[in-house]
C-alpha cells in the first residue's frame, strides 16, 4: 500500500486548490459512455476505460498548473460502497473492495505524473451516499452509517489516499455516520453537502443546522465543510447571511447548471450553462468568502468550466491586491 503524503497536514486548508468538475456527466453526455448508475468506477474495469479516466484528469492538471494552485484528484468511487455492488456488476464485495484499490491506484498515479513543488496534488477518498444523493430515501441512524460507510472508507484509508471526501450528502445523520468512521480509520474527512434551490438541505435543515449537528455529534472531527451538487445562485444568500460557521465551509463544487435536483433527474440532455458566468460567481464567492480554499466543478461542468473558475478567481485576487 502507498504512504500518504498530505493524510497529518492537508495544504488545501490554507491555499487554494482545484478540483475536476463533473466527471460522471462528461462520461456520459459528452463521451457518450453507459455507467451504470453514474458509477465511474465501472472505467476501471477495461484498460481503455482506466486509460480515459487517466486522460480526463489531464486538463485539470494543465490548468491548475498554469493557475498556480494545487489539485485535488477524488478517487472514481462515489457509487462504490456495498449497496451499490450488485447494481453497477460486481458479484461480491471482495470484488468492490479490489475495484476501491484500483481506483485509489489509479489516482496516485495522476499525483506521480503530474505533481510539482508548485502544484502539490492531494489524493482524495471519495464517498457517496448510500442512498440517492437529491432524494434522501435511504433513511439511517448515526450508528447506521458509521457502520454501512465505514467499509469503504477504511479500505480507502489503508490504500493510502490523503482524506476522505464524502460527497452529495443529503442528510445529517448520513454525514456525521461518515465522519464518525474517518475517525476511526484515522483519516481526515471532508463533508460536502448538496443543498436544493432554496439554500437547505433535501430534508429541510439549513447549512448551519447541519454543520453544527454533524460538529457537535463529532467533536469537530472534519476537517471541514463542502457544499457541491448545486448552483452558486441557490446558496450564496445562505452563505451572505450566515454567522462564524460559515467560517467552516472550505469548498465548493458547483453545478454548471441552475436547474433544481427534480429537473436535472428527469433531464435527458445535459445543461453545461454559462462557463463564463460560473467562473465570475465562483470568483465573486471566493472575494466574499476568502476562507474558500477549494473550488471546483460538479454535474455539468468539465475543464472549460474550471479554467473560467481559475481564471476569474485569479482576476479577482490581482485586483484586491492592486
Amino acid at each position: 500500500m502507498i504512504q500518504p503524503k498530505y493524510r497529518t497536514t492537508l495544504p488545501q486548508k490554507n491555499s487554494l486548490f482545484l478540483t475536476d468538475g463533473g466527471l460522471e456527466t462528461v462520461m456520459v453526455f459528452q463521451n457518450g459512455i453507459e455507467l451504470p448508475c453514474f458509477a465511474a468506477i465501472d472505467l476501471l474495469r477495461t484498460a481503455n476505460g482506466a486509460k480515459l479516466l487517466a486522460e480526463y484528469f489531464e486538463p485539470y492538471c494543465e490548468i491548475a498548473r498554469n493557475a498556480g494552485a494545487g489539485l485535488i484528484v477524488e478517487t472514481a468511487t462515489w457509487r462504490a460502497s456495498p449497496d451499490w455492488a450488485e447494481p453497477i456488476g460486481f458479484t461480491n464485495l471482495n470484488e468492490l473492495a479490489d475495484a476501491n484499490i484500483l481506483a485509489a491506484r489509479s489516482a496516485f498515479e495522476i499525483r506521480t505524473k503530474f505533481e510539482t513543488p508548485q502544484m502539490p496534488v492531494v489524493v482524495s477518498g471519495c464517498i457517496g451516499p448510500r442512498g440517492d444523493g437529491y432524494s434522501p430515501d435511504t433513511t439511517m441512524t448515526i450508528s447506521e452509517a458509521a457502520n454501512y460507510h465505514s467499509w469503504q472508507i477504511g479500505i480507502l484509508a489503508r490504500s493510502g489516499v490523503d482524506l476522505i471526501t464524502a460527497i452529495t450528502m443529503p442528510t445529517i445523520e448520513e454525514a456525521t455516520g461518515i465522519a464518525l468512521a474517518a475517525k476511526n480509520a484515522k483519516v481526515p474527512a471532508a463533508i460536502s453537502f448538496t443543498v436544493e434551490t432554496n439554500g437547505r438541505l433535501p430534508t429541510g435543515e439549513t447549512l448551519e443546522e447541519a454543520i453544527h449537528a454533524v460538529d457537535e455529534a463529532t467533536n469537530r472531527s472534519s476537517e471541514y465543510y463542502m457544499i457541491n451538487c448545486a448552483h452558486p445562485t441557490h446558496f450564496a444568500e445562505t452563505l451572505d447571511n450566515a454567522g462564524a460557521w460559515v467560517g467552516r465551509i472550505k469548498g465548493i463544487r458547483a453545478n454548471a447548471s441552475t436547474r433544481s435536483h427534480a429537473e436535472l433527474d428527469c433531464a435527458c440532455d445535459l445543461d453545461a450553462g454559462d462557463p463564463v458566468q460560473l467562473g465570475r460567481e465562483m470568483a465573486d464567492l471566493k472575494t466574499r468568502f476568502p476562507h474558500l480554499t477549494v473550488l471546483g466543478g460538479c454535474c455539468g461542468t468539465d475543464h472549460r468550466h474550471i479554467a473560467e473558475i481559475a481564471a476569474a478567481t485569479a482576476a479577482s485576487q490581482s485586483q484586491a491586491a492592486e
